[in-house]
């Protein structure tokens, strides 16, 4: 019997997720069980236990979709991975990764990086690879421009910022608290914005001469979408990450046309099915920038596994500072 943090019915984190025993899971055809060794709580952790995330696993299920592990059996007509490899990547629900063991597809596993952390290479998959396609393949940025990141001390927005800086762009941050502006600040942000006190459209247009942001990376949505398009820049283009402020926007057209910017969706997840290749040459680079150093998730907290529920509903609530993860050796 394995433990394992199991939802049997949606809604808020802590009143739904229960810790509990169960048969270690089988790999199935293409599958590979995993060790965990870490998982970090992202957003849609929080959004599948209320029942609101556009990929809703049957109940009862266990959340935790990343996370970083140790292979340990592989399913039947598995290929090119090995008992013992150190891998990060998505879990596949219903068995993720906030438990003791965990199945991923091993057409998507990829070798963790050496220079990182097991909590640290844990949270290299999901909002890497978003920053990596959003800033890269979609807006295209460019040296010397500026990137303005929301919700800059969030799992996806941390990321943008070190990607950014290593893209050689200045980086404004937005947040919201001081807790959260010395996150970003640590990240590696030029400018930091607490929206709480500030007002960031005044800001990018101080820093930038009143050019406007080149490239705006929006997980937020909402009136943050609605205000960024005025210190948006000629030719800029605005990145739709997702909607964590709970409003999707109704863009005005007629605005983006009159200052010709450009507004561009990305859903990541579709490049695993896609566009696979194109997901394993990010990683390459993501690691790649590890090793330099350039790249490091910033894990503030790590949790056991008893502590998983309380981090999950923190997360849900805004009450954490930068990323927390599920460490099995905390």
């Amino acid at each position: 019997m394995v433990k394992a943090w199991q939802v049997g019915e949606t809604g808020e984190p802590k009143d739904v997720l229960g810790l509990v025993e169960l048969e270690e899971p089988r790999p199935g055809p293409g599958q590979v069980l995993v060790r965990v060794a870490a998982s970090p709580v992202n957003f849609p952790d929080v959004l599948m236990c209320r029942g609101e995330y556009q990929v809703r696993p049957p109940l009862p299920f266990t959340p935790g979709v990343e996370l970083c592990g140790e292979v340990v059996e592989l399913g039947p007509e598995v290929t090119g991975v090995a008992a013992g490899e150190r891998v990060i990547g998505g879990a596949v629900m219903p068995s993720g990764a906030f438990a003791e063991y965990a199945l991923m597809d091993a057409a998507r596993v990829l070798p963790a990086p050496e220079a990182l952390s097991d909590a640290e290479a844990s949270a290299l998959y999901i909002g890497y690879q978003t920053g990596w396609f959003g800033l890269h393949r979609r807006a295209g940025l460019r040296a010397g421009e500026t990137l303005l990141v929301h919700a800059a001390a969030g799992g996806v927005g941390s990321a943008a910022i070190q990607l950014g800086k290593a893209a050689g762009a200045t980086v404004i941050g937005v947040v919201g608290g001081p807790e959260k502006a010395e996150v970003a600040r640590e990240l590696g942000a030029d400018v930091v914005v607490d929206r709480r006190s500030e007002d960031f459209v005044a800001v990018v247009k101080e820093t930038t001469g009143g050019r406007g942001a080149d490239v705006v990376y929006d997980p937020v949505g909402g009136e943050t979408y609605q205000r960024s398009t005025k210190c948006i820049a000629f030719e800029g283009r605005i990145l739709v990450i997702g909607f964590a402020g709970g409003t999707i926007q109704s863009p005005g057209l007629n605005h983006a046309l009159v200052k010709n910017y450009s507004i561009l969706g990305l859903h990541w997840g579709l490049y695993n099915e896609r566009d696979p290749e194109a997901v394993r040459h990010a990683h390459a680079e993501l690691s790649r920038l590890a090793e330099q150093g350039a790249v490091r998730p910033l894990i503030s907290e790590r949790v056991a596994l008893d502590g998983v529920a309380d981090a999950v509903q923190r997360v849900g609530d805004g009450r954490t500072v930068g990323r927390v993860a599920f460490d099995a050796g905390a």
